[in-house]
């Protein structure tokens, strides 16, 4: 069976790749420059703005990892998809977001609904994996943190059941594996939720600095992200995914899916913090 994983050179897709060869496949690597894929995998150019059907030729299952370009996300799934319809891939997995069409992250989550109309919509069979918040994404700016002495954030006393991106890449190489998997949607969260304060204290333990978590509110965060450089629309889409993970549990889910497909626990916050202190 031939699995061919998208954005290969991107943090999710490399780990995917990983995850793949780990279990003895040998995976495509689709980028838009397949000079820069790592790690020995077999490299084709995909972009997904004009999606070759020719790259995927021989492809058994795609796992399609969802595109950071907010402009036009929803197009470039689109696209892709078709282009794995008119190429005759058996099975596509599509790594979606927690709550799907009923997530109340409304911003985030409109490119995400629209990909999985798309995907029932072309009959393609295809596995949706909703996965919850990275772990990095919070880890991602400690630097700032530990600077400052506070993390902020919207999140007020909400909890966020976050999982390592290694989790999730795992998750993906184990249902793409499988074609028992094929039709099933699964809500994919950590085993473990905390609030935005009790992070902030995690990190001061490990550090021996003092960080305290600053709550905000959606507007003023947004400015706040603003002035760190983000592009307005895409600061108010983390804001809101902000504001709803406290006022709605958009990033908490209690099912154990994700631990269940993986084998295994999974990646504790508090490990997650240690790896970014380094």
């Amino acid at each position: 069976m031939t699995i061919a994983v998208t954005a290969a050179t991107g943090h999710l897709g490399a780990l995917t790749l990983a995850a793949l060869k780990a279990r003895g496949a040998a995976p495509v690597a689709l980028a838009r420059s397949p000079a820069k894929v790592s790690g020995g995998f077999e490299a084709r150019a995909f972009d997904y703005n004009a999606p070759d059907p020719a790259a995927l030729t021989g492809v058994d299952v795609l796992i399609l990892i969802s595109s950071n370009d907010f402009n036009d996300r929803a197009g470039q799934h689109k696209r892709a998809i078709a282009a794995a319809k008119a190429a005759g891939v058996g099975r596509i997995v599509y790594t979606s977001v927690l709550k799907g069409p009923a997530s109340p992250m409304t911003l985030l989550a409109a490119d995400h609904i629209a990909t999985e109309a798309a995907l029932h919509e072309a009959g393609v069979p295809f596995t949706i994996q909703r996965n919850g918040w990275y772990s990095e994404n919070l880890t991602g700016s400690l630097g700032a943190a530990l600077e400052h002495g506070a993390v902020i954030g919207a999140a007020g006393e909400g909890r966020l059941a976050t999982a390592a991106r290694a989790d999730y890449a795992e998750a993906a190489a184990v249902v793409a594996l499988d074609g028992a998997h094929a039709g099933k949607v699964y809500e994919l969260a950590g085993d473990q939720a905390f609030t935005m304060a009790e992070f902030a204290a995690e990190v001061a333990k490990q550090s021996g600095k003092p960080v305290a978590f600053v709550n905000m509110t959606e507007a003023d965060y947004a400015k706040a992200l603003e002035g760190f450089g983000l592009p307005a629309a895409f600061a108010a889409t983390l804001a809101q995914s902000d504001a709803t993970s406290g006022s709605a549990a958009a990033l908490y889910d209690d099912s154990g899916a994700l631990s269940r497909l993986i084998g295994r626990p999974t990646t504790p916050i508090a490990e997650t913090i240690r790896a970014a202190l380094g």
